[in-house]
């Protein structure tokens, strides 16, 4: 599949699913009768809802509408019932299906982890921080956050959440106790990512041996759902500092190559923070895990 169609089959496929999840009666049409064909709206259903004719919102599906309006776009959502980060991520669908969105799209995917971000990262030595870009590979980490990730390295290959979590289930599982929420919304921030670069060829090979090698991965790929976290929790079940819940911020690194600078932020004076301190005392004992900037870096493709 070349990249244009690949762009098309992204807006094909969304537009699709959304489209299956609004009822009639949700839309607030009448009752039809029980012998539909289809799961949801049918396509001139939406097209009548958002006042476009029948056939231009088939060639808006198919990803072969030539610029629609924002007026169009705005009405669509509206009938499908998008949430925000939903219509953000049909619009990035729709933009990548230009030339030059997919000509940006090439040269932004394999942005770097400049030299100021690592000095960032080794100089925050009381917090774990890691540096991921939107196909979920870890970039670098510091001291903290290599020893908090430590089975994710574990894993052959290149080192990345995404394929930990479906490639190591047994292990994922047992690091995060909420391994069913973290699958689901990694997955829907890797749609994002794979609407932001249709044609990322690294990004292509991740999802295809995930899919392959993952019945679990290939059912939550096929909802193409989309969320974007910039703030929470996560619970971590450590081999060394036992079952933890730590609060994180997600901060933007470089908007273009969608590297995001994950730092785990536990209050001072709380026993999250006795933790940490605990797991940076055993990581300052154990040579393994020193000079862990360049150990992310050696382990990656993008550097």
């Amino acid at each position: 599949m070349d990249e244009k169609e690949a762009a098309r089959a992204a807006v094909r496929e969304f537009l699709t699913t959304r489209r299956a999840r609004v009822t009639p009666t949700d839309a607030g049409l009448p009752p039809q009768g029980t012998r539909r064909r289809v799961k949801g709206l049918r396509r001139e259903e939406v097209a009548l809802l958002a006042g476009v004719s029948p056939e231009y919102y088939v060639r808006l599906e198919r990803g072969q509408a030539t610029g629609p309006s924002a007026g169009v776009v705005d009405a669509v959502a509206g009938v499908l019932g998008l949430d925000d980060d939903e219509r953000a991520h049909f619009g990035r669908l729709l933009t990548a299906l230009t030339p030059a969105a997919r000509k940006r799209s090439r040269s932004a995917a394999k942005g770097l982890v400049t030299p100021g971000v690592r000095v960032l990262l080794d100089s925050m030595d009381q917090l774990p921080a890691v540096v991921f870009n939107g196909r979920f590979d870890i970039l670098a980490a510091n001291a903290l956050g290599r020893a908090l990730l430590a089975p994710v390295y574990d894993l052959p290959g290149r080192t990345n959440s995404a394929r930990f979590l479906f490639l190591d289930e047994p292990g994922a599982r047992h690091l995060f106790p909420e391994w069913d929420r973290i699958t689901a919304d990694t997955v829907a921030m890797l749609r994002i990512e794979a609407g932001r670069h249709p044609d990322d060829h690294d990004l292509t090979e991740l999802i295809g041996e995930l899919a392959t090698r993952s019945t679990e991965f290939r059912t939550r790929w096929a909802t193409n759902d989309v969320r974007i976290h910039r703030t929470g929790t996560k619970t971590f079940r450590h081999p060394l500092i036992g079952e933890i819940a730590l609060p994180y911020e997600n901060l933007r690194v470089d908007a273009v190559s969608s590297q995001i600078l994950n730092v785990y932020t536990p209050q001072p004076g709380t026993p999250e923070a006795d933790a940490i301190r605990l797991l940076a005392s055993w990581n300052a004992d154990n040579p393994r895990n020193d000079n862990s900037t360049a150990g992310a870096r050696g382990r990656n493709s993008e550097d």
